[in-house]
């Protein structure tokens, strides 16, 4: 029978990792190899009975060899950053506000420790901001029951993964962006979630006064994860004797800093002028790196003598730390995706056991008022 355009097959994947020959699959299957090999090439579309023996004879269900192409869903989603015209992509996808959000599996977007995998691939590309996306399975219920969450601390990943053990059909989607990015993705409705750890001198508030600029009238609220602390991460044994600011440019120390809107850098720049040091006479003060981690990493690797991180992150990289302030890391939910079954279920395992002992026992933390709100706006 000739091949229906429509159908796909993985038969040759699944053989070869049970290290099969085309022969061998074809006498248990009770077929010839040229029926093999010609299901495998997509130039044979086998019959109902052989379609189940080659299943039966691989140990796996029939959807596991055979699809049709057009089963696939295709969607039209918003791009939440933006990239190459025309360039094919990796997407992650989310259902955000009523929309679909595509999350381009781009560099460092595409990793924590492992390749993230991909929900769906763009198409072509149907405006400026806007992609044609083909998913990759018809699992359309994951996707509606995947929350967003942008923000930099590490704990986040640790709260989202206890989460989904306690709520299987829930999936919880971290992308890394410092404070201030991850309001404005909250508020240009690429995330459900936005968590921030800035400080407002003038008003001595934690986040509330930044939530309100960026907002500019568009209600939420804002709970509590834990207040950690923040400061200087530096070598093993503190070689350099450093226990200030001050120390900074007293001892000819180099730095590596965060990038604008984080707030370890507004902490850092805070901080120096209330000691009025000048920002330039900090030896480091503009190399940029963009997360907790990368921080930590050129403290290790004797990139830099030291960086603003929190204890935590010391502790698990093995670094020594001088504590600056204790900071609040507040969570930022619009009103609207409050009632939303997946937020709701989210939000609920702030009180759960399990989510508190994976705090508690990183270090660096207090959870005594996680799940507060502390403010609205």
């Amino acid at each position: 029978m000739k091949q229906d355009s429509d159908l796909r097959n993985n038969l040759k994947s699944i053989r070869t990792r049970l290290g099969m020959s085309q022969q061998d699959l074809a006498n248990i299957a009770n077929v010839t190899r040229q029926t093999i090999s010609g299901v495998e090439s997509g130039q044979y579309a086998p019959s109902v009975a052989i379609t189940l023996r080659l299943a039966k004879a691989l140990g796996c269900q029939v959807e596991d060899l055979f699809w049709l192409e057009r089963d696939l869903p295709e969607i039209e989603a918003v791009l939440a950053k933006p990239v190459p015209n025309g360039q094919q992509l990796r997407v992650s996808m989310a259902r955000v506000g009523g929309q679909w959000i595509a999350y381009p599996l781009i560099g460092k977007d595409a990793f924590r420790q492992d390749m993230i995998p991909a929900d769906g691939e763009s198409i072509s590309q149907t405006g400026t901001n806007k992609v044609r996306v083909r998913l990759l399975d018809d699992n359309l219920d994951t996707l509606h029951n995947t929350v967003v969450i942008a923000g930099c601390a590490p704990v986040i990943s640790l709260w989202a993964r206890a989460t989904e053990r306690w709520h299987p059909q829930l999936r919880v989607q971290y992308n890394f962006a410092n404070s201030m990015a991850a309001l404005h993705s909250l508020c240009r409705g690429e995330a459900h979630i936005a968590g921030m750890h800035l400080y407002d001198p003038e008003t001595g508030e934690y986040n509330t006064p930044f939530v309100r600029d960026v907002l500019a009238g568009r209600e939420a609220v804002l709970i509590t994860l834990g207040v950690w602390e923040e400061g200087l991460l530096l070598k093993s044994g503190n070689p350099m004797g450093i226990r200030t600011v001050t120390d900074l440019v007293a001892g000819e120390v180099t730095i590596v800093n965060r990038e604008i809107g984080s707030g370890s850098r507004m902490l850092l720049e805070q901080t120096l002028q209330k000691e009025q040091i000048p920002f330039n006479a900090v030896q480091g003060f503009d190399n940029i790196l963009k997360n907790h981690q990368d921080v930590a990493q050129a403290v290790v690797r004797g990139i830099a003598d030291a960086g603003m991180s929190t204890s935590s992150v010391a502790t698990a990289f093995g670094l020594g730390f001088i504590p600056l302030k204790q900071s609040r890391y507040d969570l930022v939910i619009l009103k609207e995706y409050l009632e939303e079954a997946p937020v709701q279920q989210l939000l609920s395992t702030l009180g759960h056991r399990m989510v508190h002992s994976q705090f508690e026992i990183l270090g660096g933390y207090d959870i005594s008022k996680i799940g507060e709100v502390v403010a609205t706006v």
